[in-house]
């Protein structure tokens, strides 16, 4: 079975992991009440497993708890656009909480756990704790700055350029999430992952990291990429870390 779902959930609000981590910004104790009510439950779902469809409805909107996963969209004849990576602390679903459908897919990288919330308390959300309201917004208006470097990545910089800088982001977001604070960090992609993000094709992508990894800034293994020098990789791609506060999540 690819999903389990939990009820009651097994981890608290109160003893959730994410908020031990200096990322997450921490909540008031009036907010962690409501979370803790908001909250339904938790679903386990298996490394591969398609979670949300495009064109789809959901009743729900999720916390990614652990674990990796990644949103996407098909063309007609199945091509496949990779957008952005999800991970530890990142929201599922909202736009299909507030837009009537999913515009895009969802599927886990690797076995996930995610924290589960009714959509129709989304109104009572707005309404009584602005603080996490904002915190939303926020939360999205992040979501587009990712969204616009990916577009300029794939636009402008050159396919060792691309890699590179896919490369050192999903470095810094894991370590930053929890995913992957051990060094050097292992990103579980497969070559198809990273060809289906910058737009390559196979061929083309597995030229490009054969050169990353003589450069020695990289290993691949069958199911994950070792990343070994992050900041050669930063510097390569041009690409210029932004630093912000502590950032929300629900």
């Amino acid at each position: 079975m690819s999903f389990t779902y939990i009820p009651a959930g097994k981890v608290e609000c109160s003893e959730c992991p994410l908020r031990r981590l200096h990322a997450f910004r921490p909540f008031t104790s009036e907010e962690l009440r409501f979370m803790m009510s908001f909250k339904t439950g938790e679903l386990l779902i298996n490394r591969g497993t398609t979670l949300l469809v495009e064109g789809s409805h959901s009743a729900h909107l999720y916390t990614l708890l652990s674990g990796f996963a990644f949103r996407y969209k098909l063309l007609e004849d199945g091509r496949r656009q990779i957008l952005n990576y999800a991970m530890p602390g990142d929201l599922i679903g909202l736009q299909g909480t507030l837009m009537g459908e999913m515009q895009h897919s969802v599927e886990s990288l690797t076995a996930v756990r995610l924290c589960v919330f009714e959509r129709g308390r989304i109104e009572e959300l707005y309404a009584r704790h602005p603080g996490l309201a904002y915190d939303m917004t926020w939360i999205a208006a992040r979501e587009e700055r990712i969204l616009d470097e990916h577009l300029l990545s794939i636009g402008r910089r050159t396919a060792i350029e691309r890699a590179a800088y896919l490369l050192a982001f999903l470095t810094v977001k894991s370590a930053q999430t929890g995913y992957a604070q051990e060094e050097p960090a292992v990103l579980p992609l497969t070559q198809q992952h990273v060809a289906d993000t910058l737009g390559l094709s196979i061929v083309h992508t597995n030229k490009t990291l054969r050169k990353l990894a003589a450069m020695g800034y990289i290993r691949w293994f069958e199911r994950g990429c070792e990343v070994r020098a992050v900041e050669p990789l930063r510097q390569l791609s041009g690409w210029r870390e932004e630093a912000e506060p502590q950032r929300p999540f629900l």
